[in-house]
């Protein structure tokens, strides 16, 4: 190949060849190789994904390191290291101004598990290295203090330019702010819509989030003021939907993911989250029984065009983990950490691929 002489320019050469598997372009134009050095027979450098949950991590060292091989010869050494620069669309702004990505888990009926999916994507999304928080946005019922064991913490508050800030809880790397941590949980919120609004809009603007990656929002059931209310204050990057397999799960399902894409409020849904798909019991690891049926999921996304982003058991132990306050992906069930796992990389997946496509995320304005 005429001079083989290594040097950076010749490397990155080399892995201009090798392209993002998301975003389809090279990464060399995306600038995700940095800190390029040589020795002897040797090639180090950085390769800046674009979250640290990404599922194709093991594929792009691969190729990157075939790319150096087949350019400059099998002998060479390749030391890669791989680290993450989670993206976003957002330049600050006066709300949440330090969150780069905002994630709404929504569904058109309770009871499907959307509080359980979005505590243990978080956690999922966590331990792969992202900065996480989750706003319980569920005003009326909320369930995040009870699922990560802090029912009887409150968050501090300080002052902040002259206002009161609430300091998020923060349990299992998590920040955390919820209704359930200011209204004792023996005691009903019997509120009307538009103090509920009110409400959330304090657990938006009122809480000192810092620098998140994600911020997972657990909306109510349903299609209400709730809902409307933080398509208005925030910027939501996009939706997840979270549905169990059977029909009448899917018609509420519909549902939700229908609001988001109308006209007026135009948020990307980045995918859906069947839960409940199968049963498994402990004893036979290996048997799936489809207790709700088959494939609902999959044909909901088929018909809106969307991605199936993971299939969650129905296992005890993830009831067990809601219950005892430690989310299920912590427990030692490979089954359940696994489900909970591709579900986390393929929304991170998702997000990389929308904020590389999509235009800039925008505050809703609804007229009336």
């Amino acid at each position: 190949m005429g001079d083989l002489t290594i040097n950076k320019e010749k490397i990155l050469q080399a892995l201009s060849t090798v392209q993002e598997p998301d975003l389809k372009k090279d990464l060399v134009t995306l600038g995700m190789i940095r800190d390029v050095e040589t020795g002897i027979d040797l090639i180090s450098f950085t390769v800046v994904l674009t979250t640290p949950a990404c599922p194709l991590k093991e594929l792009i060292r691969k190729e990157c390191t075939d790319a150096i091989h087949k350019f400059f010869g099998e002998h060479i050494r390749v030391d890669i290291k791989l680290t993450a620069d989670v993206t976003t669309t957002r330049t600050g702004g006066p709300v949440v101004p330090q969150v780069k990505n905002i994630i709404a888990v929504a569904s058109g009926k309770g009871g499907v598990g959307k509080s359980t999916v979005t505590a243990n994507l978080a956690m999922a999304l966590s331990r792969s290295g992202a900065k996480v928080g989750i706003l319980d946005a569920d005003i009326y019922g909320p369930s995040m203090p009870v699922m990560f064991g802090a029912e009887d913490m409150q968050p501090r508050i300080v002052q902040r330019d002259g206002r009161n800030m609430m300091v998020p809880i923060q349990q299992w790397g998590i920040k955390l702010i919820s209704m359930g941590f200011l209204v004792p949980a023996d005691s009903a919120t019997v509120w009307r819509g538009p103090m509920a609004s009110t409400a959330l809009r304090q657990l938006i603007g009122d809480v000192e989030w810092g620098e998140l990656d994600y911020l997972l929002i657990d909306l109510p059931p349903g299609t209400s003021d709730i809902h409307l209310t933080l398509v208005q204050a925030l910027p939501v990057t996009g939706a997840v939907i979270v549905t169990t397999p059977q029909k009448v799960a899917l018609a509420d399902a519909i549902k939700g993911l229908a609001m988001f894409r109308q006209p007026q409020i135009n948020v990307p849904v980045l995918g859906i989250v069947e839960n409940m798909s199968y049963f498994t019991p402990a004893e036979l690891p290996n048997n799936k029984y489809y207790l709700f049926g088959k494939d609902g999921g999959q044909q909901l996304a088929d018909k809106f065009d969307v991605q199936v982003l993971g299939h969650i058991p129905l296992v005890q132990g993830i009831r067990e983990g809601g219950d005892e306050g430690r989310p299920a992906y912590l427990s030692d069930d490979l089954i359940t950490k696994e489900a909970f796992q591709e579900a986390a990389e393929n929304l991170a997946q998702q997000v990389a691929i929308r904020n590389a496509t999509l235009a800039k995320t925008k505050q809703v304005e609804i007229r009336v």
